[in-house]
């Protein structure tokens, strides 16, 4: 009898970690996300590898760093198929592997060589997956990839569900307008619209018998589509939902502080299964810490950035960065400050929506705001490197790089930053632009 997990990986496409009703937001409903929290571990400081779908999905599939992907560190990019994912390497342990929704992407996976999605191959739906699997006993791994709640959104279903405008959380980096609290109740209506399909998900394990066996994990590819989340290596784009559930194995309850990234799925779910992990993983396997209940010292997470939206510069660049964040501070290297953050003006084409200013409401008002400081915390050219106080300041709001008193720590976190990009390949640190050089996709998916 194969008594190894089978896998279910539920992503949505687009929001923030604060968005959840385990998190406390006052306005979402989520019993489905609270339920696997409830049922397994809930993560408070979960990061994304990138704060943009295709490099982040990338680094889930991987386990590696963004910038060892090649072309996969950029939207819209081919996939480079040099990297091992572990659905192949699960797929070859004998476990039945099928994708639904968004899986890698947006992209192009065929074009190096590849039959089918990284994520695996396509299925019309889990259901339809699960008969495809002769047996009961064959164990699964399957990622559903939600559309929500990506952009676009229809403007007002918030309302139109009962939502009050002054329920709405707005962080201090939006400006406070009806306009604006009627966006996020949008996007938060999206995030229900996702917790819902979680709740199919969770009924079908358990009318096929599967959901003693399946370790469950919910999370998200990057931060809310708003200024100052998505594409920016702040909280609002890197700092990911993570609820975790393995009946018998995992002790239900937990609630985690310490930091992981996303590029330890991948380890995580082969040492579940017994697959031994490629060299080139670069993440760590979460079973150690969720099976002992225990602390761990896992003080330190990296991301990064490059490409996001096709033709958002002039000349298709993008904008590098890398990052370092430990539990109290949050350090950025901007590699080319003298580009524009959000794409050039006046489109700012990293923000969604990518080809309008009205295309998106919240967008829309910090471009039009009279309030500099908006433009400064969203659109405005920043500097070589950024350095926040997280205690002082969650939302990252003011840069303490140039700050006497943070300079003992600035530069110990900007050599923790600078050896670790060594240590892993980072094409960047020897000067290397390929990253601006790959050509795109761009039009091969959402």
């Amino acid at each position: 009898m194969d008594t190894r997990p089978s896998i279910l990986f539920v992503i949505a496409d687009d929001a923030s970690w604060s968005h959840f009703g385990a998190y406390g937001d006052p306005v979402a409903q989520t019993p489905n996300f609270d339920r696997v929290a409830r049922e397994g571990a809930l993560f408070t400081h979960a990061f994304c590898a990138s704060p943009s779908c295709t490099p982040s999905r990338g680094g889930i599939l991987t386990g590696q760093h963004i910038w060892r992907l090649g072309e996969g560190a950029n939207l819209h990019s081919f996939w480079p198929n040099t990297a091992p994912v572990y659905p192949d390497l699960l797929a070859a342990a004998g476990y039945a592997v099928g994708h639904t929704g968004k899986g890698w992407g947006p992209g192009d996976f065929a074009k190096h060589g590849r039959e089918n999605s990284p994520a695996g191959p396509r299925f019309a739906s889990f259901d339809a997956f699960l008969k495809t699997i002769a047996s009961a006993e064959t164990p699964f791994c399957f990622w559903f990839g939600s559309f929500n709640p990506h952009r676009t959104y229809e403007t007002g279903i918030g309302r139109k569900r009962g939502k009050k405008l002054e329920n709405v959380v707005v962080p201090p980096f939006l400006p406070d307008t009806p306009e604006v609290r009627s966006d996020m109740l949008d996007y938060h209506s999206e995030i229900e619209d996702f917790d819902g399909e979680l709740g199919g998900l969770l009924t079908l394990l358990e009318r096929t018998g599967r959901a003693r066996n399946t370790l469950v994990v919910v999370t998200s590819d990057n931060g809310f589509p708003f200024p100052h989340g998505k594409t920016n290596l702040y909280d609002a784009g890197t700092r990911m939902p993570l609820a975790i559930r393995w009946p018998g194995r995992i002790k239900p309850g937990q609630k985690r502080r310490e930091l992981v990234s996303q590029t330890d799925f991948a380890p995580t779910f082969l040492e579940a299964a017994g697959v031994a992990l490629p060299p080139e993983i670069t993440g760590q396997s979460l079973l150690p810490l969720l099976m002992s209940g225990k602390k761990q010292k896992r003080d330190v997470v990296y991301f990064a950035r490059e490409r996001h939206f096709t033709g958002g510069r002039v000349g298709n660049l993008g904008y590098p960065a890398r990052a370092v964040r430990t539990q109290d501070f949050l350090y950025i290297h901007n590699l080319a400050p003298e580009r524009w953050p959000a794409g050039d003006p006046p489109l700012y084409a990293d923000i969604d929506q990518a080809n309008s200013i009205k295309g998106s409401p919240s967008k829309q008002a910090v471009v039009e705001s009279t309030d500099t400081r908006f433009h400064t915390w969203a659109i405005a050219k920043r500097p070589a490197e950024e350095f926040y106080d997280l205690k002082a300041d969650p939302h990252q709001l003011i840069n303490v790089a140039a700050d006497p008193k943070h300079a003992k720590m600035l530069a110990r976190l900007r050599t923790l930053l600078d050896e670790t990009l060594r240590k892993t390949g980072d094409p960047r640190v020897s000067g290397k632009d390929d990253f601006d050089r790959y050509p795109s996709a761009s039009g091969a998916g959402k």
